[in-house]
């Protein structure tokens, strides 16, 4: 790999190695000091039921159930430790791909895909969650997290040191680090000391263009433009991606501002299910980081240390066949929804534009009804 351009690995924070042995970090190694046999046993479980999920999810967008699917394959530790670091004070906005973190936040699995059948724009309740709504347009989502983020501070929620202090978790991938809104997110929080975390799961490709493409310098570089304090770390290393989230977390909740956090990480599968990976890496690059598999190098400790025995392995099978189950059931379930519901949700409340569009969309539909033909 290239020393010093955008897709090195030199430098990384690191605290558990590919090969399943535990390393020290003069500045991050406290903030995983908590994780004890039994965190890491959680986290291991969260990451195997999400890749469970994730390939049952391929698979129903295979058999034509789902209109498309976006695959979090070899992501699950960047977004389980995170996810793990989390506070409930603490708010996220995701981009398409944060199935692990929606998992850590309460969502049912399921419901995520109510989106991908083309039913919903999202299934679940924002604030109940602390887990905002899927956002498809790239980028856009991290000027609304900023905002979010401002507001939060204006509301006296962040640097009292009380546990109702919080911050934002803005996630997206190295491909939206293009984009202009993403850095017009980073110029306003750095310049109005927004308490928010920008995770930039830097997977090594925008679909099919390569992270060589879209920068010279590691992403994470890209902080001290804006005066935001940057972190790069093995996203494939869930006890480095906890201790890196917790740290950023902290920093902003406690009023220092905002802070970029890269975890560089591997798209083992598509970017999407109708993507074909192979037509732009190869697989010798694909074999590379099947041996840094973020789950198998866990799996490797927790073995290591006598606390993943045979019989939780199995159990973890169970639940994730169950999930397997439920899934196809709900999906296989749903019925379309009145198409007027799309009105329901544009704004918290009664909005006099929407009620207007929502009464000559009524009067659309009926026309269709009076000529015997439905709509």
């Amino acid at each position: 790999m290239d020393a010093h351009g955008p897709l090195s690995d030199q430098g990384l924070v690191q605290l558990l190695n590919r090969h399943g042995e535990r390393l020290e970090d003069e500045r991050f190694s406290r903030y995983a000091a908590d994780l004890d046999l039994e965190a890491l046993l959680a986290m291991w479980h969260d990451m195997t039921v999400v890749r469970a999920f994730d390939k049952e999810a391929t698979s129903l967008q295979r058999q034509g159930e789902l209109g498309l699917w976006v695959p979090s394959l070899g992501q699950e530790a960047a977004q389980i430790g995170a996810g793990h670091a989390l506070r409930e004070s603490d708010f996220v906005f995701p981009s398409y791909r944060e199935h692990g973190i929606a998992l850590t936040r309460g969502v049912d699995l399921p419901e995520i895909l109510r989106i991908f059948r083309g039913l919903q724009h999202g299934a679940w309740d924002a604030a109940e969650h602390g887990f905002h709504l899927y956002t498809l347009v790239i980028g856009a989502h991290s000027l609304h997290a900023t905002g979010y983020a401002l507001a939060m501070d204006r509301d006296g929620l962040v640097g009292t040191g009380a546990d109702s202090d919080g911050a934002v978790l803005c996630c997206f991938g190295d491909g939206a680090t293009s984009q202009g809104d993403v850095n017009e997110a980073l110029t306003f929080a750095a310049v109005n000391n927004a308490p928010i975390v920008f995770m930039v799961q830097n997977n090594q490709f925008a679909i099919s263009e390569p992270t060589t493409r879209q920068s010279r310098v590691p992403l994470a570089q890209r902080g001290s433009g804006f005066g935001i304090p940057a972190v790069r770390y093995d996203g494939n290393d869930v006890v480095a991606s906890y201790a890196v989230a917790r740290w950023a977390l902290e920093h902003a909740r406690s009023g220092q501002g905002p802070v970029l956090i890269e975890a560089f990480t591997y798209r083992m599968g598509a970017h999407t299910t109708s993507d074909d990976p192979s037509k732009y890496r190869s697989q010798a690059d694909e074999s590379y980081w099947a041996e840094r598999d973020p789950i198998a190098r866990l799996e490797t400790y927790l073995r290591a240390q006598g606390a993943l025995t045979d019989d939780a392995v199995d159990a973890a099978g169970v639940e994730a066949k169950e999930l397997g189950r439920r899934t196809r059931e709900a999906v296989k379930g749903w019925e379309r929804p009145p198409a007027a519901s799309i009105f329901d949700h544009v704004y918290a409340e009664p909005h006099a534009t929407v009620e207007a569009e929502r009464a000559w969309f009524a009067r659309y539909e009926a026309s269709f009804a009076d000529q015997g033909v439905h709509a």
